[in-house]
């Protein structure tokens, strides 16, 4: 219990899982809400402050989004959101991603992320700023690493960094859709890894220090979580079995 708490596995996740691999045998069961009571009954100390870290909120107190400067109109020949085909609302087909950066202590650091809405499937990049140059070289990068198939579209806010959006479409294969102005629940999906992702990469810290290689490490981790969303298989679970169907001939028989 305590490995997977410290694999960054929150006690519903735990729970989910176990009722998963042993669905007939309620000995191995316990209630995310046992686990939780088990944490903070225990006694100050060392242990208790461990375990409390590990919970998703254990860092920080949730705090509001900034929304920061009024970026509208910076960015030239933008496709609104609002044209977007219906499926990738509806999460029918994969390959559809929605992109952000998270900022470091003062602004001066960023990591590129990209999420899978269908999977939610997590891929991090490595930024040397948050120029629109450094966007372009890791989002597309980042996007070029998975199959075409599974490359089909992008959708971001109007900040300023994917300004060179159309040679990010022209190298990748992604048609790049843009939110309306401070409406993050357009891009919920990535909104929500970003909390998690927090767990990580704390808010406050130098985000510059962390390599592509420990990046990519932080986003196995959170990938190999299991989510109720999927009943509790991972991200890494549900993109398999995507690549695995986009990846057989047309008319192939299950």
């Amino acid at each position: 219990m305590l490995t997977l708490l410290e694999w960054k596995w929150s006690p519903q996740q735990i729970s989910g899982t176990l009722k998963r691999m042993y669905p007939t045998d309620p000995t191995q069961h316990v209630s995310h809400e046992t686990i939780y009571t088990a944490i903070y009954a225990q006694p100050r100390g060392e242990l208790r402050r461990q375990l409390i870290a590990c919970l998703r909120h254990g860092h920080s107190t949730r705090m509001s989004r900034s929304r920061g400067t009024d970026r509208r109109g910076q960015i030239p020949d933008m496709v609104s959101i609002h044209v977007r085909p219906p499926e990738i609302e509806d999460r029918l087909l994969p390959g559809h991603w929605e992109g952000d950066f998270i900022k470091g202590a003062g602004n001066q650091s960023s990591v590129g992320v990209l999420v899978e809405r269908t999977s939610r499937l997590v891929l991090l990049a490595k930024m040397q700023d948050a120029t629109a140059a450094s966007a372009l070289a890791g989002f597309s990068a980042k996007l070029n690493s998975i199959p075409e198939p599974l490359r089909q579209s992008f959708t971001y806010d109007q900040g300023k960094e994917l300004a060179r959006h159309q040679e990010l479409a022209a190298a990748t294969g992604v048609s790049v859709y843009f939110c309306d102005p401070h409406s993050p629940w357009q891009r919920g999906t990535c909104e929500n890894t970003n909390g998690l992702l927090r767990q990580y990469l704390p808010k406050g810290t130098d985000l510059s220090v962390y390599s592509q290689d420990e990046l990519d490490a932080i986003a196995d981790s959170l990938n190999s979580r299991p989510r109720a969303t999927h009943a509790f298989h991972s991200p890494f679970e549900v993109f398999a079995a995507t690549l695995a169907s986009a990846s057989q001939p047309q008319g192939a028989k299950h």
